[in-house]
Formats: C-alpha cells, structure tokens, sequence
C-alpha cells in the first residue's frame, strides 16, 4: 500500500473512533506538540518556500507567539527542562544524553515531573504520535512502534508509570488526558545523501512533488552549495509532512468530539540541525514557534513578548486547575496580569563528547553570547556533527577556500570571541558582534551583569569534574554500536580531555 493511501485510510479511520463528547467533563484536555529539530519555518512565521496550512489554522484559531526561546538547544536537556519546568541548569541535567549510566542524577528535593502532577489529578497521561496507524515518522504502524511510547530523553532518573500508555483511547470514560504527540520532525531529511532520496519518497506519496532546492533561502553565512541547498529544501519538506500530521491529528481530535475541550500547544524542541542552528545559542538553535489553541480564546492573536519553552508547563497546568508547584521556574504566561518577562536565557553544555559551555541572555534589543571556552573553535571535533554531510561539505569547502569571508569568520576560526552582542531588528541572523563597539558598552555591562545574576540565582552548577566527563563519555561509547564511530568519539574525547589539561 502506498504511502498516500496510509494518510487516507488514517483519516478514514478516524470516523469509526468518534465519541461523544461528556457534560461531565470540566477539566480541559493537554495536548503537547513536541517536534524535533526544527526552526520557526512555517509560513505563518513567514516562511516563503513552502507552505504549512494546518499549522497557519492552529496559530488562526488561537495565539502564535512570536519570541519563544528554548532554554537549550538540544534534544534531552530541552526536554528534561520542559518536563519539569525549570531550567537544565537548575536541575543538573544540563549535559547531553547525560545521568543514563554509572552515573546518575536525580531531581533536587520538590521537583516532579509534570505527567506524575497530572497523574494526581486525575489525569491519563500519555505519549505518541497522537494517531492509531501512523508513527512519529509518519509512516505507517509497524510491529517495531506499535505500542511505543514517544520520546522522553531525560537526563534524569525517572519512574516510566509517569506515562499510562503511548494514547489517550485507552483512557477510562469521561477522563481528562494529558498527551504528548512527538514528532520526528527535521530528523526525518536524515544526514546523508541516501537519506535524502528516501526521504524524498515519503514526500511525494503525501504531496505529489518535492521543494526544489534553488527556491530556499540560507542564512548568509552557508554558501549556496548544492548540497546544503538540497539538504535545506529536505529540512522544508520535513516542516510540510510535520504540518500534514499535525492537520490529521487536530482532525482527530475534532471528529471523536474532543476539540473543544482540549488546549493545544505547539512547539518545537529547538531549531533546525545545522552548523549554527541547533546545540548553539543563536536564534537559528534556540528560536522556536509557540502556538496556543484553547477553548474561548480570543482567535488569530500574536504575542512579541518574550517567553521560555519551560513557561509551557506552567500554562498547562494552569490551564487545568492544577496548582504550579512554587519552585518551578516556568510562568504562566497566559494568566490574567501577567508581567512580560524582562529577559530570557539560555544555556549550552556539553553535547556528546564535545564539551562546551555557552550561556546567553536576551533582552527586547539585544542577545548577548558569553562563551566560557573561546580558545575552542566554533565547530569542534563533534561525531555527531561531523557526521553530517552539510558539515563534512563546509569543511571541504573551508580547506579548498571556497567559503566567503564570514563564513570563514563565523564557522571556521580557530578561536571565539569571550563575549558577543547583537542588535536586534538590525541583524536577524546574528553575525554583527558590537561587543567591541563603544557605542554598545552600556548595554553591554548591563547584559553582562544580568548573566551573571541569573547564573548565581539558578544555581548553575557549570562544567562536568573531568571523573563524571569520563563516566559519561565511556556510557555513550558503549551505547555506540557501530566501531568506526566509536574510535571517533574516542579520539575527539581524547582531545576534549587534553584541551582541559591544557587550560583551553
């Protein structure tokens, strides 16, 4: 059966499986769109090349916000924050794919993870692909995913009774949910070339046709090469199939007479997967969309203040009666009175053996950019970034001198500048940085010292002790499967070791 025909049976099916909807029912129902790897490129943000429908109707019948920042960009410590609503720093779960082995971390005293408050409440919590016959790939249901719960990645030790099942059917008669729909998202396009043509199948079975490469528009600092041009116009076409299951899953929803008691957010887990995007702190890795849909809101509205994915789960439960615990850090930015945040801030780590810390702050005009370790390049020796084919492409035009001066000044110097200031409104894609500019020394000091008492007030605890990088670092090895890339993260951690010996 073709792909297409599984998107048609599905909405098909979606008829026989429709309940009424219960009088009874007074707590609303959660459901969380959590989306890989992916940037605001929907065409209500503005998105030119492709067009997002189900997704524009979601931001048309509720609230888009437009400078929604994820507190990390990437995977497992965006998620450990957002599950709890505080900072990955503050909970000490601030390193990639970090606390799965020998040595482990566990929440501080009072803080749960928000399906065990739902949970108490009441509520079936669940996580999947919020449809019966397609997975979080959008593929059909396969003896593999059946019964598969969404992705969690915590960096934390956790109890898995948190989730009831992987979906809300199952859930007793009248009982609110609270669900979680994971979406691959921008992993779909894959790294590699055969990647890409697979994955270029899946699109035309949906859509009839592809995103043609030369229609996309790169930041200025990727040169418009023919593989980073065709990766980008797969990354786009992973927004398209991401937008068309979310259609099918909000017609879900409506058919089984469940919509309108249900808030919907949408959000992703931070920005597109790219030399600059994602596991860095500029707005390519940590600017997100964040849609509200929820009954008796006011329709097509649009926020510029500036929020944090961990407010998510303070507006949810918010949103469902259930008392916000008073640590938590997250806000509920959709209470009546609400003060718009002042600033918002941001944290990168150690991601796989790469070990890095980066901290940001972002004011209503400015971001700056503290990097701890300057004398480390930008891109570091990384297995998983350097297994990317846009990469392994940028390094080969870098050692060809094919790239053009801000590519080399962005991407390629050996060392980073301890600190960097962008203006906002003049500079979207961050590559202007005035922190030497006298003109900018006010708001300067002034970024400076609001880093420095968020970095003290949060108890960010900083850098691994080199005993725990070992521990982390030797788990991921033997999580590894494949020997050529084992030896690789070795030999990088290897350096990452040598560079902290020597002071860099």
């Amino acid at each position: 059966m073709t792909m297409k025909r599984y998107f048609a049976l599905a909405c098909c099916l979606l008829g026989f499986v429709i309940a009424a909807p219960s009088d009874a029912a007074v707590q609303p129902n959660i459901v969380w769109f959590v989306v890989d790897d992916m940037s605001a490129n929907f065409s209500c943000y503005g998105e030119k090349a492709i067009q997002t429908p189900h997704v524009d109707h979601l931001a048309n019948e509720g609230l888009r916000f437009t400078r929604a920042y994820a507190t990390s960009p990437v995977c497992s410590t965006f998620r450990s924050a957002m599950i709890t609503g505080m900072y990955q720093t503050s909970i000490g779960a601030h390193h990639h794919r970090s606390g799965r082995g020998k040595h482990r971390i566990t929440l501080p005293d009072g803080v749960r993870p928000v399906p065990a408050l739902f949970q108490e409440a009441g509520y079936y919590t669940c996580m999947g692909s919020g449809l019966q016959n397609l997975d979080y790939r959008s593929q059909p249901i396969s003896s593999r995913t059946k019964g598969r719960l969404g992705k969690t990645d915590y960096n934390f030790d956790w109890d898995k009774s948190i989730y009831d099942s992987n979906d809300w059917s199952d859930r007793s008669k009248d009982q609110p949910f609270f669900m979680q729909v994971q979406l691959h998202g921008g992993k779909l396009r894959g790294a590699a070339a055969a990647h890409y043509e697979a994955f270029d199948k899946q699109v035309k079975e949906v859509f009839a046709d592809i995103t043609e490469p030369q229609n996309v528009q790169l930041p200025p600092y990727y040169p418009r090469d023919p593989v980073l041009l065709k990766d980008w116009s797969t990354y786009l076409d992973s927004v398209r199939i991401t937008d068309h299951h979310v259609g099918l899953v909000m017609e879900r929803l409506k058919l089984e007479g469940l919509l309108d008691n249900t808030l919907v957010v949408f959000f992703t887990d931070h920005g597109i997967s790219h030399a600059r995007g994602k596991q860095f702190l500029y707005d390519e890795g940590t600017h997100i969309p964040l849609i509200v849909r929820r009954p008796g809101m006011t329709s097509g509205t649009t926020r510029t203040d500036l929020v944090e994915h961990i407010d998510i789960a303070a507006l949810s439960l918010a949103a469902a009666g259930i008392d916000i615990p008073e640590q938590m850090q997250g806000k509920d930015i959709l209470a009546p009175g609400y003060q718009p945040k002042q600033a918002v801030f941001a944290a990168r780590d150690r991601c796989g053996e790469a070990a890095d810390r980066i901290r940001s702050v972002r004011t209503d005009r400015y971001l700056y950019v503290k990097n701890f370790y300057p004398q480390r390049p930008h891109l570091m020796p990384s297995g998983y970034k350097d297994g990317k084919l846009i990469i392994q492409r940028l390094r080969e035009l870098h050692s060809e001198g094919q790239l053009d001066k801000l590519a080399e000044q962005l991407l390629f110097a050996p060392t980073r500048p301890t600190e960097e200031l962008y203006l906002y409104g003049q500079d979207r894609w961050q590559t202007r940085n005035l922190s030497d500019d006298p003109r900018h020394a006010e708001a300067l000091t002034q970024q400076r010292a609001r880093l420095d008492d968020w970095i003290q007030q949060t108890d960010d605890p900083g850098p691994e002790t080199p005993e725990v990088y070992i521990l982390e670092t030797e788990d991921q090895m033997k999580s590894t499967r494949n020997k050529a890339s084992r030896d690789i993260y070795r030999a990088n951690a290897e350096v990452y070791k040598r560079w902290a010996r020597e002071g860099k």
